[in-house]
């Protein structure tokens, strides 16, 4: 390829990257049923190679073995996880972070990756309507975000107890009562456990759709002006639901609780003009979470984390050594767990400039759209297709026939067609289908194709 002359295997590369492009909207969505990960071992594996190949072998060689294992993740029909593809800008952004391979963590280290996180954190405050004097940084994902968020609300909270947790760890310091909904992700107990504050929470009761009730809250909080953080959450993973944040937030006010946000997608409502009344009375938390990877559509791991206090927070992350050099500004370490970190702010960066606010909440709008369609797209089409939430956001929870088995039957339809992929989950004890539309390929004629073949689905798992 000339445009890379001398470059052999990054041409080798763009050719594949190109080829994988070209083919996302119309190739099958999940990996072949005939693929195994034994196969992909065996065609990956093999002793330690004794001498090295040349590195444009070397990235074809890759391209054939790892190829029949791809998931078409990033394309339009893809509705599991909560999984958002890849801008363009946002891709070339993230290809130019690797050639440059600029070390993000120091100012001193790459002035310009520290520059450009410091830009596209301001816009996301913005955008997401947070508090614009809020500290920020971009870990690898909403588990990360969380576990940050949580060990500034760790510090915060000690500290006007009069203890430091940074120096002194959680040895005699006073028990932090920490409460979560009945739905709470499960992201936010394992960074509990990260930052040494256990796994079993108190529980405020949620109610059918997920959101935590402040009746239940009230009752559960403790009173004795001990140490509190209260969990709360922006789009059920599974129904999408908001907690009542306002409610919530005048209960933590009285009992200076540390009130936490985790909005791995549902944060991002706050761009819409439509849907921004979901998020009412989040800006009142003192932290949030959410991924950049889900609806921003930027490559995988970026996520963003935001607290109102960021003496806790550079407090909370932050270390020293002789060999560090402070920067005249920012420096990223003291925001994230990561001090040697790619630089994940130039495809943030990109995905802002290409989509910019009325882009980002049209994804944002557009994807509700889609989820609209497909629960009224499998609903009317057949009385045995039971739409078990609100569809308030981007998730859709199906149920089939009113049976476990069917249910299961037509998720493992969908998935070894090919035509999308769907991934299943258990809601109020029994399986259901849960569908996630957050890709910005997605159109109508996909949401209408997969609606299709889980209908197709249905009448085999019947059959």
């Amino acid at each position: 390829m000339e445009d890379l002359e001398g470059h052999p295997a990054l041409a080798a590369a763009s050719l594949a990257a190109r080829a994988h492009l070209d083919g996302l909207r119309e190739r099958r969505v999940g990996a072949p049923p005939d693929v195994s990960g034994e196969q992909l071992r065996a065609a990956l594996g093999g002793p330690v190679p004794a001498h090295g190949s040349d590195p444009a072998e070397v990235v074809e060689r890759l391209v054939a073995a790892a190829g029949p294992g791809l998931v078409a993740s990033s394309g339009p029909r893809y509705f599991g996880y909560v999984v958002g593809g890849t801008l363009e800008a946002a891709m070339a952004a993230d290809w130019l972070a690797v050639a440059w391979d600029q070390v993000a963590g120091l100012e001193v280290m790459s002035p310009a990756a520290a520059a450009v996180e410091e830009v596209a954190g301001g816009w996301l405050l913005d955008l997401l309507g947070l508090p614009q004097d809020a500290s920020f940084g971009f870990p690898t994902g909403a588990q990360m975000a969380n576990f940050t968020a949580l060990a500034t609300a760790r510090h915060a909270v000690l500290a006007r107890a009069g203890g430091d947790v940074e120096v002194d760890g959680l040895q005699g310091s006073p028990r932090i009562q920490v409460v979560v909904g009945g739905q709470v992700h499960a992201t936010v107990p394992q960074a509990l456990r990260l930052a040494g504050l256990g796994s079993r929470p108190d529980v405020a009761d949620s109610d059918d759709q997920g959101r935590m009730r402040p009746e239940a809250l009230d009752r559960v909080l403790r009173r004795d002006g001990g140490p509190v953080i209260v969990c709360a959450q922006a789009g059920n993973v599974n129904t999408g639901a908001f907690d009542p944040f306002s409610d919530i937030a005048d209960l933590c006010g009285p009992v200076g609780a540390w009130l936490h946000v985790d909005g791995a997608f549902g944060l991002w409502a706050g761009a819409s003009d439509r849907l921004r009344p979901l998020v009412r009375g989040v800006e009142r938390a003192d932290s949030w979470a959410t991924d950049c990877h889900k609806w921003l559509n930027v490559p995988y791991d970026c996520a963003f984390v935001a607290t109102r206090d960021p003496v806790a927070h550079v407090a909370a992350m932050s270390w020293e050594a002789p060999y560090v050099v402070p920067g005249s500004g920012r420096d990223p370490y003291r925001y994230v767990p990561e001090a040697s970190r790619r630089a994940r702010g130039f495809a943030v960066w990109a995905a802002l400039s290409q989509l910019g606010r009325d882009g980002v909440a049209d994804l944002v709008d557009r994807s509700w759209g889609h989820a609209m369609r497909f629960a009224s797209a499998l609903a009317d089409a057949d009385p045995g297709v039971e739409v078990l939430n609100d569809v308030v956001l981007n998730q859709v929870l199906v149920r089939f026939d009113d049976s476990d088995d069917v249910t299961r039957a037509v998720i493992t339809g969908v998935q070894e067609g090919g035509e999308a992929w769907l991934g299943g989950s258990t809601w109020q004890g029994s399986a259901v289908m849960r569908i996630s539309v957050s890709g910005w390929m997605t159109t109508a004629d996909d949401v209408d194709r997969s609606a299709a073949a889980v209908l197709s689905a249905l009448a085999d798992a019947r059959a």
